[in-house]
């Protein structure tokens, strides 16, 4: 039997005594959020996408929303005391954090930036997000995910047209 491959993520969350489930879609080739869900057979509000932007003032925050819905910049901007914020740029993502697009995860960045999740979060037991290579994610819960990184509820999700 192959043994599971352990991404950093893995290995902080077992570090820390953390429950969590591991899901491993390497072979389907997707990458979009939602058909990641789609091949999980999850329900896509309760896999979320890790985003990193860069504010007016120059600091870096995290924000994870489900993977249907888009980051609404102005609600962002207010849950972190920003005037205005970005997304960053694909080719600074990984000098900054250690990840690359597509298989960013709030835990295990080179260093911890505040961090928001949308409150839709609140709503399920467990969360999926980037276990830290694409390919990977990991299920736990909202609270122990909290436990790994300084993150607060806000509704930062772009209202339906």
């Amino acid at each position: 039997m192959k043994k599971q491959e352990k991404t950093n993520v893995m290995r902080l969350l077992d570090i820390k005594g953390i429950e969590y489930k591991t899901y491993n879609y390497v072979e389907s080739g997707v990458i979009s959020g939602a058909d990641v869900a789609k091949v999980l057979n999850q329900d896509p509000d309760r896999v979320f996408k890790t985003l990193v932007t860069v504010g007016e003032s120059g600091g870096h925050y995290v924000f994870m929303v489900p993977v249907l819905e888009e980051l609404d910049l102005k609600k962002a901007a207010r849950a972190v005391n920003e005037k205005n914020i970005l997304m960053i740029k694909s080719k600074e993502l990984l000098p900054l954090t250690g990840y690359i697009h597509g298989g960013c995860s709030p835990i295990g960045m080179k260093k911890e930036f505040p961090t928001v999740i949308d409150e839709t979060a609140e709503l399920f037991d467990t969360v999926l997000f980037s276990a830290g290579k694409i390919g990977y994610q990991v299920e736990t819960s909202p609270e122990n995910l909290f436990k790994m990184v300084n993150i607060k509820y806000e509704d930062i999700v772009a209202d339906k047209k």
